[in-house]
């Protein structure tokens, strides 16, 4: 037998492992993305405009930080902020951040550029001393090419950016301010694929093969022509599904559009339901090495936005119940983090929510991505104003100048993702009244078709029709009924109604060739845990939003029951009573899925933040959620509302949401107090009965057997905590958050539903607290502090992993109640 000696042996240890290695490396490469994030080690600096009076210097303090970065969410809430509660009474200001870095010499004859994702607002950048540039639009990606001016080996680099959100206001809801989005640095070969340069299109799909056209815009930054390979792979879960090779010339210093096309096999086909993506791998190759490759996720599925049978996918009927979000997460401000987002889906997903407004800018890229993943049906807008301002200084300044490039930029950049089925051009533009709104209107989707021609252009319009026509008034002010000439004008492929569901079932009268879809519906007000004992007692909201709300209820308080509206809209309810009746209505948006910063309505203070949502700005469900739940999924339902602590003998009225039932009998102390069932297309039952205290008990029933039961308790004397994370175990990536949900309860566990005790946090290990919250409105408590005050019961802390595993202890402690630790595990 052969023997090998110790040098052979570790000869041959040395030969597996170089294999190895490059196997993984090979691997790797495969599907390693150009660019890396730039998001940890920056320098920021706040102006005092008197004494800094809007430069930087020597003498200049900076305080280091990583990116994304909201500072307006660190400040105070300030009743005389230039931003006006719409802005959510948090100032603007003007930033400073910069950042030293290296750039190995082996880049030197390559391209290196920087990417961001969105900085609000009117950004410049500067590239060791060297300007690079200016953009006005805070929500949109651009990129600079640092190669010119960069400093290669052991020598620094100095990048600064300038962002001026000081004018103010110049947004309708709060903004933030800052790189809030994220910073990468890619690097290329001198020939590559453009930024955002494919664009791959389905436009046969059948049960046994559909048809993939890829475009794909090639970038030559050589001085001399290139000939090239250039291969597209389709993959399915890192499976090969097939490819295709093309051998080009391209000429020095240009750009090449390549079309390629191939077809999939059985594809597995996009849906609401069933997300499935496929991925495109573009590699390109000279002299048989590959000097670039590019990633595309995207989705096979077709769909159509049928007259009579509302929104097909698939060949499926399928109604989009949608929701309205803003961008900001709530606590954490408008600096985007993946995991918030993620968590707001999930929250919405667990309703029934299938699409996703995003109101009313260009989202961030992460939250397209989870879209994607998730199974949401997106409409992607572009403008909230075109040339005629909402706000003294808003994009309305910038439009002439950047609404062309700003728009191609979205498309370009957005056109691939599967969730995305329409664009809005614009929400509630004040030249949808004159002549003018169709022009522009024409203008802005001849752009989007040039660019993109597989999806449906729409508008938010205020109302779509005349509504004389419908023998409905919608009052406005002076009593004027308007005509919009931009839902007639032709430019549109899709009707977007904004309110007025009075008329939707008239639709196919007043736009017999054109589509329906309701851009936003709804805006009902709710405090989450907030009640009237009797729900028909409710002060009801004044003939206009702008008026002072002095017949409401103490502390700007609306109450949660299902009965509040603002003027122009509706009970959820109501609403969705229109939607669910008739076929050829496609779906709808809530306004709102999540409260938001900035906008509240009443406008006033104290009130700093909105009462739509459907879910508090803590991401608490409101009561409204469950009804939404008992009729968009199949989970069984049985939601009885309000709590159980009242003044003895008082009537209280108390709802119930259900489903996959055909009664509700609801107990008081094991007594019967009777038996409930909806009526025509009732979405609640009710019953008005004396507050005993003791347990509420609700059963639901079909065909006389038990489907589901629930109670609620009356809660004795507040007493200690309950604490829950949505995820114990996190990872240790400095990024990760978990969500920990603090209940204040008495000494039986059962939640203290009138509890608003201050709370204060505490954290051992390697992590921070991000953010606190308790959804109330009106506090004006910081949401980057360590202590935070109870809503009804409940407050959140939001914890953020360091880089480090481990174990983060959270403790809360209040006075006269008992503290409670949590343990959160960092991977």
């Amino acid at each position: 037998m052969f023997q090998m000696t110790s040098y052979q042996k570790i000869g041959l240890l040395f030969v597996c492992f170089l294999l190895l290695t490059a196997f993984k490396t090979s691997n790797n490469e495969k599907f390693n993305d150009r660019k890396v994030s730039f998001n940890s080690g920056w320098s920021f600096h706040l102006n005092d405009s008197i004494k800094d009076k809007d430069t930087i210097n020597s003498a200049t303090s900076w305080r280091t930080l990583s990116l994304p970065h909201d500072w307006g969410v660190e400040g105070k809430f300030d009743e005389k902020s230039p931003a006006g509660y719409g802005g959510g009474a948090l100032n603007g200001g003007l930033g400073w951040y910069k950042k030293t870095f290296k750039i190995a010499l082996e880049n030197k004859e390559k391209i290196t550029s920087i990417l961001f994702d969105g900085v609000y607002r009117n950004s410049q950048v500067w590239i060791n001393g060297h300007y690079l540039g200016k953009r006005p639009n805070g929500y949109l990606g651009f990129q600079y090419d640092l190669s010119p001016y960069l400093n290669y080996g052991d020598k620094n680099n100095e990048i600064i950016v300038k962002v001026d959100n000081s004018k103010q206001p110049n947004s309708r809801w709060y903004s933030g301010s800052g790189i809030f989005r994220n910073v990468w640095l890619e690097t290329t070969y001198k020939l590559h694929v453009e930024q955002w340069g494919t664009y791959i299109t389905t436009p046969k799909v059948t049960a046994d093969k559909a048809s993939v056209n890829l475009e794909t815009t090639i970038k030559n930054q050589n001085s001399v022509s290139k000939n090239a390979i250039v291969t597209t792979t389709i993959f399915k879960n890192d499976t090969k599904v097939t490819s295709v090779t093309q051998n080009i010339t391209i000429a020095a210093n240009s750009n090449q559009v390549l079309n390629q096309n191939v077809l999939v096999n059985n594809p597995v086909l996009w849906s609401d339901e069933k997300p499935e993506q496929y991925t495109a791998v573009t590699t390109i190759s000279v002299d048989s090495k590959i000097v670039d490759e590019y990633k595309t996720d995207f989705g096979i599925r077709y769909f159509k936005f049928d007259l009579n049978k509302g929104f097909l996918l698939n060949g499926k009927q399928v109604k989009i119940k949608g929701v309205c979000m803003h961008h900001d997460l709530g606590p954490l401000g408008s600096a985007i983090n993946t995991r918030a987002i993620e968590r707001q889906l999930e929250i919405l997903k667990g309703m029934g929510v299938n699409g996703i407004r995003t109101s009313h800018n260009p989202p961030a890229p992460e939250l397209l991505d989870l879209c994607d993943k998730m199974g949401f049906i997106v409409m992607d807008e572009a403008f909230d104003m075109w040339k005629k301002a909402k706000t003294k200084y808003d994009y309305s300044l910038d439009w002439d100048q950047w609404h062309v490039r700003d728009l191609q930029d979205q498309i370009l950049r957005d056109r691939n993702h599967p969730s995305i089925f329409m664009w809005s051009i614009g929400n509630e533009i004040p030249e949808q009244w004159s002549d003018e709104g169709p022009i522009i209107a024409k203008e802005l989707s001849e752009i989007v078709k040039k660019l993109d021609t597989t999806r449906l252009v729409t508008a938010g319009m205020n109302p779509a029709v005349n509504m004389d026509i419908d023998a409905v008034t919608l009052q406005f002010e002076n009593s004027k009924t308007y005509f919009n000439k931009l839902a007639t004008s032709g430019a549109l492929d899709i009707i977007g109604y904004n309110y007025a569901h009075q008329t939707f079932e008239h639709h196919q009268k007043n736009f017999p060739n054109t589509p329906f879809i309701a851009t936003e519906t709804t805006s009902a007000l709710e405090t989450r845990g907030y009640y009237d004992a009797v729900s028909d007692q409710i002060k009801k909201w004044p003939v206009r939003w702008d008026l002072k709300f002095t017949d409401g209820n103490p502390g700007n308080t609306v109450s949660a029951y299902d009965q509040v509206q603002a003027p122009w809209g509706s009970t959820h309810e109501a609403t969705w009573k229109v939607m669910k009746k008739y076929d050829f209505l496609a779906g709808m948006y809530i306004w709102t899925g999540f409260d938001y910063i900035g906008e509240p309505t009443p406008y006033e203070w104290p009130s700093i933040s909105s009462y739509f949502g459907i879910v508090d700005l803590a991401g608490f469900p409101k009561d409204v959620y469950y009804m939404y739940q008992s009729e968009w999924t199949n989970k069984t339902v049985l939601h009885i509302f309000p709590h159980w602590n009242w003044t003895a003998g008082q009537n209280v009225d108390v709802w119930a949401y259900y489903n996959n039932a055909d009664e509700v009998e609801l107990f008081l102390n094991g007594k019967s107090v009777g038996v409930q069932s909806k009526k025509g297309d009732d979405l609640h039952v009710m019953w008005r009965i004396p507050f005993q205290p003791g347990t509420l008990k609700a059963v639901s029933r079909k065909n006389g057997k038990t489907v589901l039961e629930s109670e609620i308790k009356t809660a004795e004397a507040p007493a200690t905590f309950k604490l829950s994370a949505d995820r114990p175990i996190i990872r240790a990536d400095g990024n990760d958050l978990s969500f920990v949900t603090v209940d204040i309860t008495d000494a039986n566990g059962v939640l203290s539903p009138k509890a608003n005790n201050e709370i204060q946090f505490s954290l051992k290990g390697n992590g921070t607290i991000v953010g606190v919250c308790s959804g109330d409105p009106v506090s004006h408590e910081s949401y980057k502090g360590s202590k935070h005050t109870a809503l009804n019961g409940k407050c959140l802390v939001v914890v953020q992993s360091g880089t480090k595993g481990g174990k983060i202890e959270l403790t809360a402690q209040a006075n006269g109640l008992k503290q409670k630790t949590i343990v959160i595990t960092a991977k």
